[in-house]
């Protein structure tokens, strides 16, 4: 059962509208579904987006930010539940231990980084949490055909590139981890051979 999702996005608002559009609509979606949502606490962009759509429901937040961004004025000033750590990878540990599911909306280089992480470690068989990817506007399209890419030549095995659950729609994206299964497969392809 999924009573909170882990959402890493953008602390700007990207070109788009639809970006800060989506990260609403996720937010009020996962106040709807009494999921709670965990996120980096900022009060800006998309991630101040989808966290103000949540409390304006009436959901569940809590945000987890490393205290030298809390110092510069960016933790966002109505979260009941803010834990300041002491760095980016204990926001990290402890986004992910809270979370029973993750979902990467647009964002830049801090969102692909904590994506990846969360999924290298389902690929270790660390977690069987579900990982979703809502692709706003195709936001995520050559990410997606990278990831193919890496299949096709054998670093990874077609079922971790399917852990990965990629939909434009939030409402249907959150049904699809609620019944998420994880695959029981090796990450080692032909470990015999090395």
């Amino acid at each position: 059962m999924i009573q909170r999702v882990c959402v890493f996005c953008g602390s700007n608002g990207g070109a788009r509208p639809e970006y800060v559009a989506a990260a609403t609509a996720l937010g009020k979606r996962l106040a709807e579904r009494n999921i709670g949502l965990v996120y980096g606490g900022a009060g800006v962009g998309l991630m101040g987006a989808v966290a103000d759509a949540v409390l304006a429901a009436g959901g569940e937040v809590t945000g987890v930010m490393p205290r030298s961004l809390v110092e510069r004025e960016v933790a966002h000033s109505k979260l009941r539940d803010l834990r300041v750590v002491g760095s980016m990878h204990e926001r990290k540990a402890l986004m992910a231990e809270l979370a029973d599911a993750f979902i990467a909306l647009p964002g830049g280089l801090g969102t692909l980084e904590e994506f990846f992480e969360v999924w290298t470690w389902a690929q270790l068989g660390e977690h069987s949490k579900p990982l979703g990817m809502l692709n706003v506007a195709g936001y995520y399209d050559p990410l997606l055909v990278f990831f193919d890419h890496l299949v096709n030549e054998r670093f990874i095995h077609p079922e971790h590139r399917a852990m990965v659950l990629v939909e434009q729609d939030s409402a249907i994206l959150l049904s699809r981890l609620t019944v998420y299964n994880p695959p029981l497969v090796s990450k080692w392809i032909d470990r015999a051979a090395t």
